[in-house]
């Protein structure tokens, strides 16, 4: 399986903040959506990464508020990023190394969508399922 594959079913949905917004304004979305990130973008194209991770970390270093506190001074500058064409398990042990939840996935400079731990999580069970049930079909069609 690869990257593409999980974001076909994911879908392309794609919230993202300006690099000037508010991380208060951020965090509003990311509750009021159930999301764990957002793309920050400046002039249409992406120039970091938002999660709840530099969220929580702005809020333990700032006693708890977040005031007017601007994106571009939490945010993920240079994530690490995937192919469409990476394989599950490069991806899955690229987020272990890098411990990054989350990934935008790029292709020629073009932002395509995010894939999460969750969203590769969900994908190979999925499919392991799916085997599991194809395997068993044959077994019980096996010719005696």
């Amino acid at each position: 399986m690869q990257v593409k594959e999980i974001l076909r079913v994911k879908g392309s949905r794609l919230l993202s903040i300006e690099l000037s917004g508010r991380a208060v304004d951020a965090v509003v979305t990311m509750a009021k959506e159930n999301l764990g990130s957002l793309v920050v973008m400046e002039q249409g194209r992406m120039v970091g990464l938002l999660t709840f991770h530099e969220i929580l970390r702005a809020l333990a270093g700032r006693g708890g508020s977040l005031g007017e506190l601007r994106v571009a001074e939490v945010m993920l500058r240079d994530p690490v990023t995937t192919a469409p064409e990476m394989d599950v398990n490069d991806l899955r042990r690229t987020m272990i190394e890098s411990g990054a939840r989350y990934l935008p996935v790029m292709q020629e400079g073009k932002l395509l969508g995010v894939i999460s731990f969750r969203d590769v999580a969900k994908a190979v069970l999925e499919e392991q399922d799916f085997e599991n049930k194809m395997l068993k079909g044959y077994i019980k069609n096996w010719p005696a």
